[in-house]
């Protein structure tokens, strides 16, 4: 009535003010939104490591803006994540694991199904040598089902949980798991699924490979092997050799 023009003309003109406001300020306003989100839920705070593969970060969290968060990677570099990347895309936060004062170890370890078998009295006298494992044969025979014998690979688990039960570096109080995984072409793996008292990052990765360095040189007393794939030596020993290679051999052994 004031300016005697028809409603459309002002309702074009505030969507065309309001697409051009969004297109400006987009990245602001969803930054915003996704900092209020951010805030409310505790996803991410100053200090929190974080992991998101998309955007190559892998690091601290130095500082939360209205649209960015700035990571330092685990290699100095930083990068800037969009705030609204976090609320729109999935990432890990280790900061529950840092509470939590326990890291995950989760690696297995390759059995040759080959070595596998059911042990006699003389594979009993050799393994009884082993510390915790007369006890592990005693407890394993009584619940052993009847006219069922006793295998290499079922003692040497019962010898990793007892291991691994006294292990000062090893929370008792969580998941603890020695477990036969279902069978693959390179072999049976015997997971070890246990958390480590401490979660630095460094001391973390000593236990484990002390662990694992421990379960290697293990393996061989219970008459088992861990699966290796062929090396380009053990499949060039396989293969006659050549008129040059045994003439080269012979003229060798003459010298």
């Amino acid at each position: 009535m004031l300016a005697n023009r028809s409603p459309v003309y002002f309702l074009s003109g505030l969507g065309v003010a309001t697409g051009l406001v969004l297109l400006v300020f987009r990245d602001t306003i969803l930054g915003f939104v996704a900092g209020i989100q951010l805030s409310a839920n505790q996803m991410v705070k100053v200090g929190d490591w974080i992991q998101m593969d998309k955007y190559g970060a892998n690091g601290s969290i130095e500082e939360v803006s209205l649209t960015t968060v700035k990571v330092k990677n685990w290699d100095n570099t930083v990068t800037n994540v969009p705030a609204y990347a976090l609320v729109q895309d999935s990432f890990i936060n280790w900061r529950q694991m840092q509470e939590s004062g326990g890291r995950r170890i989760k690696r297995s370890v390759l059995i040759d199904i080959d070595t596998i078998k059911f042990i006699d009295s003389n594979d009993e006298a050799q393994l009884t040598t082993i510390n915790f494992v007369p006890a592990i044969l005693t407890k394993k025979k009584q619940n052993l089902p009847p006219n069922t014998g006793l295998t290499n690979v079922a003692v040497f688990r019962g010898y990793l949980d007892v291991y691994l039960k006294q292990h000062p570096q090893i929370r008792q109080d969580m998941t603890f798991l020695v477990r036969e995984l279902e069978p693959t072409p390179n072999g049976l793996p015997i997971q070890i699924y246990v958390f480590v008292n401490d979660t630095r990052w460094a001391f973390y990765e000593d236990v484990q490979s002390d662990i694992f360095d421990h379960i290697f040189a293990m393996i061989p007393k219970f008459g088992l092997a861990a699966y290796q794939s062929p090396a380009a030596s053990d499949v060039r020993s396989l293969q006659p050799l050549t008129a040059i290679e045994q003439q080269t051999i012979a003229e060798k052994q003459n010298f």
